[in-house]
């Protein structure tokens, strides 16, 4: 019962991972667009934005990748996470949505 609710965390977070690995693709060239001596708009500077936000949304995964035996801490990170979430949106909801994903 205990894995397999640790796998489920596990499974969640590498799904919300990916969903904000896949916001900051293209963060790059839009960065260097200003030192190249372009200048960004202001849908540019939006997406700019909104691509900083997923990467720190991201900040606590790096933090862990860049340790010693990572490996071993990121299903511990997924349930301090997942714990985290179900006590901010409250147990019952938080099953409810698991099962959506």
């Amino acid at each position: 019962m205990f894995v397999q609710r640790l796998l489920e965390a596990q499974q969640r977070e590498r799904h919300h991972l990916t969903a904000e690995l896949v916001k900051v693709k293209g963060l790059m060239p839009l960065l260097m667009k200003r030192r190249n001596g372009g200048s960004w708009t202001a849908a540019e500077r939006a997406e700019l934005m909104l691509q900083l936000q997923a990467l720190a949304h991201l900040s606590p995964y790096l933090v862990v990748l860049a340790m010693p035996g990572s490996f071993l801490a990121l299903p511990i990170l997924a349930w301090w996470l997942d714990r985290r979430r179900v006590q901010r949106i409250g147990p019952t909801s938080a099953t409810n949505r698991s099962t959506d994903i």
